[in-house]
């Protein structure tokens, strides 16, 4: 048994198909990876073992490409859907399933390549506001806003489903022609399936059921990882108090170098110390403070539990990975799901939804105090211990059962 695990987007999209190829060859089946072609994730991919199949480009440099000569979205896809598809073919050769998230173009190149090949074919996304419910609205695609004097969720919903046509349908479908496959009139309940497996922990978010999607909630899709801190790390976090963590993830954006800079200030005037991850924002020239530690690429799983709080951008991953910690969030979301999963936070009680992208020493340092208070430091205790850590295994027992 063989599975292609297919995304195209950021680390957060990454490593939990990562951890699903993991327990899938912990169960006897093959596995193999196809990721965007960037040293992280290849280096990501080469430590857990697992086979990889590069997409067909890097995402930085589709980004850039992106902001050097703007598109709009159909035109975006119509270069994506073909490219990928013919990644993904070579890759799904020998395969008997594929499993697609990331970006939808990707995920519709996905779904062309099986049925172009008669595979099963399963859609895994990482937060639940991407799947049709009448629990809650869709998020709204970029210039196309959700009409305000709509508040029915259900017809929300269908306004949805033809907004999702009108960007995606015709890169779609010339990509389905291309290749003798017949068009579709819904492309979007076509490559999300009526059964969509949600790698979300059901504590953080539950999902609710609806007639408008079977989902499948497995629980989050988490890699172990035993990497030791390394030395200088671990001497600067014993040489005093639990320090605050901020870092952004993939996001690189003018707001997240900001607010990584805020961030510190604010731990500053709070008398804390930092742990400031560099990610994608280029953080290295921000501070050079002798209170400040800047970090690569380390095991957050071993580090946010000796964090005082994490600031960060409210990805599905590092939201999972602070919660199980035990660590309070104070999430400054920027896009797409992370203003859902700062709400999600501040709901539970185990931190703090800032109010907007670009935060002022104030907002942030009155955030902060809110999160390093005793008792949001006390519910995210409490709530740690609840996080489930099996979701991988358990989507991969699915797959291989129904397969």
């Amino acid at each position: 048994m063989r599975i292609l695990l297919s995304t195209y987007g950021s680390r957060g999209d990454v490593e939990p198909l990562v951890g699903l190829a993991v327990a899938l060859q912990s169960l006897g089946a093959g596995a193999v990876v196809s990721a965007p072609p960037e040293p992280e994730f290849e280096e990501l991919l080469a430590r857990a073992g697992v086979e990889s199949a590069p997409a067909f480009m890097s995402v930085r440099q589709w980004i850039d490409e992106a902001r050097r000569d703007p598109k709009p979205i159909p035109a975006l896809a119509a270069r994506m859907v073909p490219a990928q598809y013919d990644s993904l073919y070579a890759a799904s050769e020998g395969c008997d399933a594929i499993v697609a998230t990331g970006l939808f173009p990707s995920a519709a190149a996905a779904r062309n390549v099986a049925d172009k090949r008669g595979l099963r074919y399963e859609q895994a996304v990482f937060c639940p506001i991407s799947l049709p419910s009448h629990h809650h609205k869709p998020f709204p695609r970029p210039g196309r806003p959700l009409p305000p004097e709509v508040t029915d969720t259900r017809a929300l919903w269908d306004l949805n489903l033809e907004v999702m046509n009108d960007l995606f349908g015709e890169a779609t479908n010339a990509a389905r022609a291309a290749v003798g496959l017949p068009v579709l009139d819904n492309v979007r309940d076509h490559v999300f399936t009526d059964r969509p497996l949600l790698a979300v922990d059901p504590v953080l978010w539950p999902w609710e059921p609806t007639d408008l999607s079977e989902t499948i909630q497995t629980g989050a899709w988490i890699l172990p990882d035993t990497r030791p801190l390394p030395a200088d790390l671990e001497a600067f976090l014993e040489a005093g108090p639990a320090p605050v963590y901020v870092g952004f993830g993939s996001i690189a954006l003018p707001s997240t170098r900001e607010a990584a800079r805020i961030a510190i200030e604010a731990a500053r005037a709070d008398s804390r110390r930092v742990v400031l991850a560099q990610g994608w924002v280029e953080a290295e020239p921000l501070d050079d403070g002798d209170d400040v530690f800047l970090t690569g690429d380390v095991n957050q799983q071993s580090l946010f539990p000796r964090m005082a709080a994490v600031v960060h951008h409210g990805g599905a991953g590092t939201t999972t990975t602070a919660a199980r910690a035990g660590a309070p969030q104070v999430i400054v979301p920027q896009i797409v799901d992370q203003p859902f999963w700062a709400a999600r936070v501040a709901g539970l009680g185990v931190g703090v939804a800032h109010d907007g992208a670009t935060p002022t020493l104030e907002s942030l340092s009155a955030a902060l105090a809110t999160a390093l208070s005793p008792e949001v430091g006390a519910r995210a205790a409490a709530i740690a211990p609840t996080i489930r850590a099996d979701g991988a295994m358990i989507a991969a027992r699915m797959l291989l059962d129904e397969l």
